[in-house]
């Protein structure tokens, strides 16, 4: 035990193994909706089910034991949202990829990561691109993944006139739907820190008992032992390993660049911003504004990443939940160890995704998902206060962000929204006579996007 306290620096960081335990729980209840959500969005693309969620859980338990062993930091990680809405919708969806090129294209940009981390190349790229693009990428993919979890819902369908209209709220799954989304957002306004998770299984819970009253296209539980752990690790063998049969498809896609960089540059930043937020509210920043130990929590990102995408899923990433284990007291590592060891443990819950799975309704030949819609919407909501952080009287900086989030979202494609606005970027400041004030790694990427665009 003493040694304990020793190795997590407990009573220099006026924490207690007591306080820290109940600070691991808390992180992990209040992220614990990563487990279906990220299961059955990158099931979508094709990936087994089982396999998915076996890669969620061994993956943030890797990232956050390395995080808590070798940072010594409060911070848990799991597969990112956002980075899982552009595996699935941009990847699988627009550009063709197989799942497994996708998952070769994770690997790189893990290992692209695990490099700039343990170089100096780190600073170089966070100091070349302005940090009004890097809030607008944030903002841009808030509203992408609760556009996409409006459309789950059956809220917001295809319309041949207007291209999207409003679904129909007559529809028992989109009602159910209705339900979760108002939930989640009156559970935290009213400021409760698993708000998500509570969610989940209140509109699960509603779900089955109105479905047993009669109520059609109502999730259930499967009694068929497609979810039972034995099918779970039948998938696992079909996924892990799969990154590596799909090199020579990536590099055939013409969007090969654009999609690496777009991983890599998505996690770099998401992941920076979330350790000095979650950093500030821990105490946890040095004298000169860094985080201490950041450099360790990089390396546990990305090493999060490449053992992501061995085993099967998307990148992995620090996740801003951890602050509710910081407000809980979490000041040390010990608490992301509690963390890992629960997402291990819950690797055990996977028959409990069948009641979460979603509903197909053939007359609509469509797949609705109920039950899990509210995370995308809630979590896009959270990611959109970026905004406020953008210099709005700035043009160089308000044309290219609003043309990042517009494209983003009208070609559901997080890569080409990031395309659009760093090629507007060096044209708003040369027009502005203010050329030299771009970086020349901003003119390579405009110029790399541009001839992606056109090739």
């Amino acid at each position: 035990m003493e040694w304990i306290k020793t190795y997590f620096k407990l009573e220099e960081r006026g924490s207690t193994f007591s306080t820290e335990i109940i600070a691991g729980v808390t992180t992990f209840l209040a992220m614990a909706y990563i487990l279906p959500v990220n299961s059955f969005l990158l099931a979508d693309a094709g990936i087994p089910l089982g396999g998915v969620f076996f890669a969620t859980a061994v993956a943030a338990a890797i990232a956050t034991l390395v995080m808590g062993l070798l940072a010594n930091l409060p911070i848990a990680l799991a597969p990112g949202m956002g980075l899982n809405a552009f595996f699935t919708f941009t990847l699988v969806f627009a550009y063709g990829l197989s799942w497994q090129a996708s998952l070769s294209a994770v690997l790189i940009s893990g290992i692209l990561f695990f490099i700039i981390s343990i170089s100096g190349l780190r600073k170089i790229i966070i100091s070349s691109i302005p940090q009004g693009l890097k809030y607008a990428v944030g903002a841009g993919i808030g509203f992408f993944i609760a556009f996409i979890g409006l459309v789950n819902a059956g809220i917001i369908v295809s319309n041949p006139g207007t291209l999207v209209g409003l679904g129909d709220f007559g529809h028992p799954a989109v009602l159910l739907a209705v339900f979760g989304i108002v939930l989640v957002f009156v559970l935290y306004s009213m400021g409760n820190r698993f708000s998500l998770i509570i969610s989940i299984v209140v509109t699960a819970i509603v779900g089955v008992l109105l479905g047993l009253f009669g109520v059609d296209l109502m999730p259930a539980f499967a009694n068929d032992g497609t979810f039972a752990l034995s099918g779970m690790f039948t998938d696992v063998g079909n996924t892990f390993g799969q990154a590596f049969t799909g090199f020579g498809e990536l590099f055939k896609s013409p969007e090969v660049f654009t999609i690496i960089f777009t991983l890599l540059f998505v996690d770099f930043f998401d992941t920076a911003g979330t350790l000095m937020a979650v950093g500030n509210e821990a105490g946890l920043i040095d004298d000169e504004g860094e985080l201490i130990g950041s450099g360790a929590a990089l390396i546990a990102d990305s090493i999060g990443t490449m053992t992501g995408a061995i085993f099967g899923t998307s990148n992995v990433t620090s996740y801003v939940e951890s602050v509710t284990g910081i407000e809980q007291g979490a000041r040390t590592g010990l608490s992301s160890v509690v963390v890992a060891l629960l997402f291990l443990v819950s690797i055990f819950a996977y028959p409990v995704l069948s009641v979460i799975n979603g509903v197909y309704d053939p007359a609509l030949d469509m797949f609705f998902s109920p039950v899990t819609a509210m995370a995308l919407v809630l979590v896009g909501t959270l990611m959109v206060r970026q905004l406020k952080e953008i210099d709005w009287t700035d043009k160089a900086i308000v044309i290219p962000a609003f043309l990042t989030i517009l494209f983003m979202v009208l070609t559901y494609s997080i890569a080409t929204g990031i395309a659009v606005g760093f090629i507007f970027f060096p044209i708003v400041k040369i027009a502005e006579g203010k050329w030299k004030e771009v970086n020349k790694v901003m003119y390579a990427l405009a110029l790399v996007f541009i001839l992606t665009f056109i090739l």
